[in-house]
């Protein structure tokens, strides 16, 4: 059963199929738990945190069927928050997330698998800077009675969604870190 859930919960970030099943439950996040955050970095090995403040978090999980599962995730760009402040503003300029043009990324899940009870992968569509690409994310899922979380650790690869300033002296793939916490 733990493995069922793993499937939902892992949907989390960033998702939802096209339709709820009838058997598939909302989950409801607890957002003050909830976290979206990113590391860049230089090939030189200099490294900049950020994140995001705002987001909201669909997720429907079906215990029985969990490949029925889904989650989606809308993030406010204008949200976004930097370890310098002068490289927060520079992240959200046309160089990068364009938040003026581009108030919205969006994570829909098309395919939840569960590998054991305690981890799961979650495949959907990633809408960044108005475009679409595919993004896989390994999730590792907790489940208890009342409550389901979600943590996953992946590479992005920024290029994908066109955004490719400073090739060369800045690293293309960002660590994405997202840990949801939802109760059943």
């Amino acid at each position: 059963m733990r493995g069922l859930w793993i499937a939902v919960g892992t949907a989390v970030m960033l998702s939802g199929v096209a339709s709820a099943t009838k058997g598939a439950q909302p989950l409801k996040p607890i957002m003050e738990k909830c976290k979206i955050s990113f590391v860049g970095s230089k090939p030189d090995g200099t490294r900049h945190a950020g994140g995001f403040k705002k987001f909201k978090i669909d997720a429907q999980a079906d215990f029985e069927s969990p490949e029925n599962s889904s989650i989606r995730v809308e993030i406010d760009t204008a949200s976004l928050w930097a370890d310098d402040p002068r490289l927060a503003a520079h992240l959200k300029s046309p160089d990068f997330f364009d938040v003026r043009k581009y108030p919205k990324a969006v994570f829909e899940s098309t395919k939840i698998e569960t590998a054991d009870a305690n981890n799961a992968t979650i495949t959907g569509k990633l809408k960044l800077l108005d475009k679409v690409a595919d993004l896989t994310v390994p999730a590792q899922v907790e489940v208890t009675e009342d409550a389901v979380s979600l943590k996953a650790n992946f590479k992005l690869d920024r290029f994908k969604w066109g955004m490719t300033y400073g090739e060369g002296q800045i690293n293309k793939d960002v660590e994405v870190t997202v840990e949801f916490h939802f109760r059943r």
